[in-house]
């Protein structure tokens, strides 16, 4: 009997030291800097890449999320992919555009970032636009990627050379109930609302 106790009793000690941790470790992280949200259109519905002999089928969501978090990741240091209740101080609405030419051979990216506060208002929205020499039938996911690549560099240096975007990231407050939640997302004010691309 005396065993059964001593275990209940160190099982317990485990449990309540787990907990304290946790909420420890939930109390001490702040809302992340920034957030970027993309539709989730944008990796459930593909668009077509039109050629007279072969097209191509892309997802724009995953081509655009790896050279957005890594580029923002670069220049503004703590952010985040929109998932969920997370919450951000800083929330950017990526919405991506591609479209090919075959007859020069010319993707055409562009990539509008729409940018609010961390009480969710509308701040300004940045487009970055590129054109980029490639042949539909190799590598295509490759060739969108950088072409949303180089539509990011002209976004960032848009909102890098913005005054007032860049006063008001750097006086943001720390406290948790100025942050936007991503839940609210679509409830934003937003100039256009892409339902589908053709």
């Amino acid at each position: 009997m005396k065993i059964y106790l001593l275990k209940v009793f160190v099982l317990l000690a485990l449990f309540t030291t787990a907990s304290v941790r946790a909420e420890s470790v939930n109390e001490s992280s702040p809302s992340t800097k920034m957030l970027m949200y993309i539709q989730p259109i944008e990796y459930t519905n593909p668009i077509y890449l039109w050629h007279p002999y072969d097209g191509h089928w892309v997802y724009q969501g995953p081509l655009l999320e790896g050279q957005a978090m890594a580029k923002f990741t670069q220049v503004y240091g703590d952010v985040g992919l929109c998932e969920g209740n997370q919450s951000g101080k800083t929330l950017v609405w990526l919405q991506p555009r591609i479209f090919y030419n075959p007859q020069v051979q010319i993707f055409y990216g562009k990539v509008t970032a729409s940018v609010y506060t961390g009480m969710g208002a509308f701040v300004a929205s940045y487009v970055g636009e590129s054109s980029l020499h490639g042949y539909l039938n190799l590598k295509t996911d490759d060739s969108v990627e950088h072409a949303y690549a180089l539509a990011m560099d002209t976004v960032l240096e848009k909102m890098q050379a913005d005054t007032a975007l860049q006063g008001m990231m750097a006086n943001e407050k720390s406290a948790s109930a100025d942050a936007t939640p991503c839940s609210m997302v679509t409830l934003l004010p937003i100039p256009k609302i892409r339902v589908m691309s053709f």
